[in-house]
């Protein structure tokens, strides 16, 4: 048997050393291209190197995902921020037997939030009197919906909300015709766009920037955790920058495929380009999260969240030193 390079035998006992005491985390998602990220952590190894071992779990809806959050069965959530600010507030639509206590860490996408309409639909005004999707009547989306109706001249009073589920499913009951709108986020916009259905409002466009989804945890377990947290931020940096790296574009086209295999190669390719080519939304490669876009949530949710309250101060609702810690981390280790 051949000998092996000293270094080539360091790599692979840090390897099994890592994966020997790597810390499971129990991370709860929407269904859907958002998660590309995630999945290039784990084809790259990316947790076992940085010392967690995630297991995800699909979220049917939001009031799930909260509630099981809060519960204690999930660490972190992929989820909207208008979530975590909703259910710190009182105002989320789930109820809890427990102060939620919710604060997000890590940025995960901006802005991409699309009305989308049947192909019979040609303006919002036409909206009137409709059934329009969403997944939580109070919370998510669907406050940043209420906002594109209220511009398109529409008030609460001249449409219902109907509660089908998150993004993908509102999605496919959009194609299906069952229901005629409903908001999306991109890449998920795509697919009923290439069948003909109407973009009716893009948020980004007709009200400004938006914090999308993020990553969130309750305090209480971020502290007692933050080896693990930190560890799980150093390996999505890590899978951020690897996706952004346009050399990887046709491995993740392919990895976007094996996860999500009714798309064809031009859609993922598509995805790409969406999240990743540039402009003012997309994944936040840097983990960052965009402060204006958060006023933006909490403005829409000091207009139409109950009880009201008025919402000036994202910082609230963030905590900033744990991405700061991944990202010294990141950056000590890069050092020779």
């Amino acid at each position: 048997m051949g000998r092996f390079p000293a270094r080539t035998l360091a790599i692979l006992a840090t390897t099994l050393m890592t994966a020997a005491i790597a810390k499971p985390l129990e991370l709860i998602v929407f269904p859907g291209g958002a998660n590309w990220p995630l999945w290039v952590a784990q084809e790259k190894g990316f947790y076992a190197k940085h010392g967690v071992e995630v297991k995800v779990t699909p979220t049917p809806n939001s009031v799930f995902l909260v509630q099981n959050l809060v519960a204690g069965k999930f660490d972190i959530a992929f989820s909207t921020f208008d979530n975590a600010v909703a259910y710190d507030e009182g105002q989320g639509e789930a109820p809890l037997d427990r102060p939620a206590d919710l604060v997000a860490v890590m940025g995960g996408l901006s802005g991409g939030l699309r009305l989308l309409a049947h192909p019979d639909v040609h303006s919002i005004a036409e909206l009137k009197g409709k059934r329009i999707a969403v997944d939580a009547a109070n919370t998510g989306y669907a406050l940043a919906l209420r906002e594109l109706l209220k511009r398109g001249g529409l008030s609460p009073a001249d449409y219902e909300l109907e509660r089908v589920g998150g993004t993908g499913q509102r999605a496919q009951a959009l194609m299906e015709n069952r229901t005629i709108a409903t908001i999306v986020t991109s890449p998920l916009d795509l697919l009923p766009l290439s069948k003909g259905y109407r973009l009716l409002a893009n948020f980004s466009e007709t009200v400004g920037p938006y914090q999308a989804t993020l990553y969130m945890v309750r305090r209480p377990w971020a502290q007692a955790h933050e080896a693990e947290l930190v560890g799980f931020m150093r390996a999505m940096l890590e899978a951020n920058a690897w996706l952004a790296d346009r050399a990887h574009r046709d491995e993740a086209v392919a990895l976007y495929c094996k996860h999500i295999p009714q798309a064809s190669e031009t859609a993922a390719q598509k995805a790409w380009d969406a999240l990743l080519g540039g402009g003012k939304e997309g994944l936040q490669v840097d983990g960052r999260i965009d402060m204006e876009g958060a006023a933006n949530v909490l403005a829409i949710r000091s207009e139409f969240g109950e009880p009201r309250k008025e919402l000036k101060d994202p910082s609230k609702y963030i905590d900033e030193s744990y991405h700061r810690k991944a990202v010294a981390a990141t950056v000590s280790s890069a050092r020779p």
